[in-house]
């Protein structure tokens, strides 16, 4: 049995949200083998924060959430290069470019 926990971007309709660093709410999903086992959405208001504190201390809100979670994978329709390079050295696989309904796409972006 392989369990992943992913991330996602999510909207108030269920769908894939836009970028990460400006998510308002974000999905934590446990995965095995295939087929979601967890799901629950937080409001992290990271659309709010963003400017709040410079880059510097929103990233670190990112990574402190991501590692409270244990997160391994995020799904989100985009992240800019400095997010992108932050989850990279945190070990996190990001698949971009998501869109449509939130729980497919997490799925999708396992099989990748």
């Amino acid at each position: 049995m392989t369990r992943t926990v992913v991330a996602a971007t999510i909207s108030a309709d269920g769908s894939i949200g836009g970028g990460l660093g400006k998510a308002h709410w974000m999905a934590i999903a446990s995965v095995v083998d295939g087929a979601i086992t967890d799901w629950r959405v937080e409001e992290v208001r990271w659309d709010e924060l963003h400017d709040e504190g410079g880059e510097g201390s929103h990233h670190a809100r990112i990574v402190r959430f991501m590692r409270d979670h244990q997160v391994q994978d995020v799904v989100a329709a985009h992240a800019g290069p400095p997010m992108q390079n932050t989850l990279s050295k945190l070990g996190i696989r990001l698949h971009m470019g998501a869109a449509g309904d939130a729980r497919q796409a997490v799925l999708a972006a396992l099989t990748r």
